[in-house]
């Protein structure tokens, strides 16, 4: 992903601030004008709408926690920007629902959330412990500490590190794994390697590593801060773009597409969206892999031991698009016209069970989550998957399962409202 994305122009933002608002109001399927496919489409943006609205919102307090941190580091101001980074996942997880069927989030999600990463791209790697993608010459490029890198043989100056150039570094040689933005960027920045392998325990960085002068080590300090400051503000700037994407009020952006389209359509990408992130990329790829692989490389959140909120929030974001309700970070409940009351009106069995089995699924979720924020002897997702673990094992699997059996039944709530094929985008997703 090497697009820089700029915001839209003013008037976008300002429509989006005036009518933030308007989703807001209590929604219940008894009221006297019923769920249609096409308003059911319209809530679909609110929803999208309201949840990268909180993403940006905490994005802007992981800015200005990094921002005191560079200004001033102490151990209290990096355990504050590490907990907002915290913050800021769970908005944004739940937005990935809105990536499968979207294609104007898939092309641009990668800059955001790319995974694995081969962080000696970015900063110093304790080399015997680290494991990067075989042949990736940017594996160990180390920009901080570079003027020019070289990766497949082209030479490129990165001396002054700004968001554009970071941008335009992101898969650099060819190679995925060549990450240089978003929020597992950010992530590294702030808590270094995980040295641990299946054993507890996050990065460990020193916030000494943006200290000043004759306190810094690891050397590069400045160029450090440099780094971290460009990436957030990056961060801020494309969920900005995404956010007036979806605002209303717009005649030119992509809600107005998506609402000017035939609601079938709209119906197609909610449940593919639904459908692929359930089974595809959170059953299989987030979880199955690593868990078959027994491999803590192919955890989400490596470096911070965040990952079973990441998989948490994934699955409330399935369950957001279905039930039409997203609560957002403020507290405020946002609901309307739903797939659930769609499928109510013909198929009442099939709306409970498919409620009852992402109910399920959260329930597994939450268990995996529980455990790992546990005050006693805690599991983290990258023990989970250590060879030999079966409780870990064990959690695992029934999450795996619980998203598989809900997935059986969104293919049938597809069916059952008309909607015959599941392929809304050439993205290359499937379930």
């Amino acid at each position: 992903m090497k697009k820089l994305f700029h915001p839209a122009p003013l008037a976008l933002a300002v429509a989006a601030t005036i009518t933030a608002g308007c989703a807001n109001a209590p929604w219940s399927a008894e009221q006297q004008i019923p769920a249609t496919k096409s308003n059911v489409v319209a809530h679909y943006a609110d929803l999208a709408h309201a949840t990268y609205e909180d993403a940006l919102t905490t994005a802007r307090a992981l800015d200005e926690a990094t921002d005191r941190l560079i200004a001033n580091p102490t151990d209290a101001n990096l355990q504050a920007a590490k907990e907002a980074w915290l913050a800021s996942r769970v908005p944004y997880q739940q937005s990935e629902v809105f990536r499968f069927g979207n294609a104007i989030v898939d092309d641009w999600e990668g800059q955001l959330n790319a995974w694995p990463l081969d962080e000696g791209l970015i900063d110093y790697v304790k080399p015997d412990d680290y494991q990067h993608e075989l042949g990736n010459a940017g594996a160990t490029a180390n920009i901080i500490a570079s003027s020019s890198i070289n990766v497949g043989g082209e030479t490129l100056d990165v001396t002054t590190l700004t968001s554009e150039l970071l941008a335009d570094l992101n898969e650099v040689g060819g190679s995925e794994a060549n990450v240089a933005t978003g929020y597992h960027a950010i992530e590294f920045l702030l808590w270094g390697q995980d040295l641990n392998g299946f054993e507890s325990g996050a990065g460990e960085r020193p916030v000494t590593d943006y200290a000043k002068g004759s306190d810094c080590t690891n050397g590069n300090c400045e160029r450090r801060a440099q780094y971290l400051d460009a990436v957030t503000d990056l961060l801020i700037s494309d969920l900005q773009w995404m956010v007036n994407q979806w605002a209303p009020g717009a005649g030119d952006n992509y809600r107005a597409q998506l609402t000017a389209a035939n609601p079938d359509q709209g119906i197609q990408k909610m449940l593919f969206g639904m459908g692929s992130l359930s089974l595809g990329e959170l059953a299989g790829e987030r979880m199955k892999v690593a868990l078959e692989a027994n491999s803590y490389e192919d955890e989400h959140d490596c470096f911070s031991d965040n990952t079973h909120n990441s998989h948490y929030y994934n699955g409330q974001g399935i369950r957001n698009v279905y039930t039409g309700s997203y609560r957002r970070v403020d507290g405020s409940l946002v609901s309307g016209p739903s797939l659930s009351d769609l499928v109510k009106q013909s198929n009442p069995e099939l709306d409970a069970r498919l409620n009852s089995q992402l109910n399920a699924s959260m329930e597994a979720l939450g268990l995996m989550k529980a455990r790992a924020e546990s005050s006693q002897n805690p599991i983290a997702f990258d023990t989970m998957i250590a060879p030999g673990n079966a409780e870990g094992s064990r959690i695992i699997n029934n999450a795996i399962m619980a998203l598989v059996e809900q997935t059986g039944s969104i293919e049938q709530a597809a069916r059952q409202l008309g909607i015959d094929a599941l392929s809304p985008d050439d993205a290359g997703h499937e379930f």
